[in-house]
């Protein structure tokens, strides 16, 4: 594994919320989400039905970003405009999962990734998981960037 794909997946791990984006072959659809990010895949939660699903059963293809502000704008050029950051772009083919035992299992990493001592979680039973959604998405390219100070980044990995 490079050391950008590290970086960037130490960014992913970090991050809890990120935009998707879809194109339903006429217009792009971006969608906020949470998701959490295991080893190559980023997995989400959602409804049953719905027009995220409708597209992804059609146009797989997909683009997932997930950043965050580390800072004030600071000047740049004379201007405002410059602010620590750190985000990664994924492109990646999603599969909307509708095995009960595969949803339980991604549902269960979710559980286990948002769970603190005072919101404990508990399992996801069969009744839990067949009212919930789950998609995973197979990272096959990422592009990370990170500001800090006056020194910036930029990582890149692609699927061999």
């Amino acid at each position: 594994m490079s050391d950008d794909r590290e970086r960037m997946e130490e960014v992913l791990c970090e991050l809890s919320d990120g935009r998707l984006g879809l194109w339903d072959g006429e217009e792009v659809y971006i969608v906020p989400l949470n998701y959490t990010y295991d080893g190559g895949r980023i997995l989400f939660h959602c409804a049953l039905e719905g027009r995220k699903l409708d597209i992804l059963r059609v146009h797989p293809e997909v683009c997932f970003e997930a950043s965050r502000l580390e800072g004030a704008p600071v000047e740049h050029a004379g201007e405002l405009c410059s602010a620590a950051h750190v985000s990664v772009i994924c492109w990646g083919k999603a599969r909307v999962i509708d095995d009960l035992e595969e949803r339980r299992e991604i549902l269960q990493a979710f559980q286990v990734r948002y769970a603190t001592e005072e919101k404990p979680r508990t399992s996801m039973t069969v009744e839990r998981t067949a009212g919930c959604g789950a998609v995973v998405i197979e990272v096959e390219r990422m592009t990370g960037r990170k500001r800090e100070g006056g020194e910036q980044w930029m990582w890149e990995w692609a699927k061999a």
